[in-house]
């Protein structure tokens, strides 16, 4: 189906986020395991149950929209899902794939974070003003688990990949 009205676009970009946001809840419990660092592992459990969520969210929106999600893979995501398995089969457990694994995930949340922004602008023009609501509560979440992830990173874990305990 092509899009071409803001409520197609609407309706693509909310499919593509769900999309991302399935493929992400099985990825997460491989990152949390690959995790050397407990707080980075914690992290990852955290957002997993927050991504739960976010799915949940998107089906009230489906609900409420009375819409109908298309069936369509986030080719984004799936990329950056990758990228964190080549991480973990690439480099030995421990600090640098620690970094690294902060880095893959701070790609993801900064996808997310573009994803739910637009959402939140298309459906504001559209007058989906219970749909943006939910949006702007996972957006809120998105980047808090951003700026978690930066201050994992500031905290030691990049300082004790370099050698140089914080």
């Amino acid at each position: 189906m092509p899009v071409k009205t803001l409520e197609d676009l609407f309706q693509h970009e909310l499919s593509d986020i769900y999309s991302a946001e399935k493929q992400l809840t099985k990825a997460l419990p491989r990152l949390a395991r690959a995790a050397e660092n407990p707080d980075l592992e914690n992290a990852f459990t955290t957002h997993l149950e927050e991504t739960q969520g976010q799915v949940e969210r998107i089906d009230q929106i489906v609900e409420i929209l009375n819409m109908k999600l298309k069936r369509i893979k986030c080719a984004a995501m799936e990329g950056l899902v990758e990228e964190g398995k080549e991480v973990i089969e690439e480099i030995e457990k421990g600090p640098v794939r620690d970094a690294a694994l902060i880095g893959g995930a701070q790609k993801v949340e900064h996808y997310e974070i573009a994803s739910y922004g637009t959402l939140c602008e298309i459906g504001k023009q559209l007058g989906y003003t219970d749909a943006v609501k939910l949006l702007k509560e996972t957006l809120a979440e998105e980047k808090a688990t951003d700026e978690k992830l930066t201050l994992l990173a500031q905290s030691g874990a990049n300082a004790k990949a370099a050698g140089v305990e914080k």
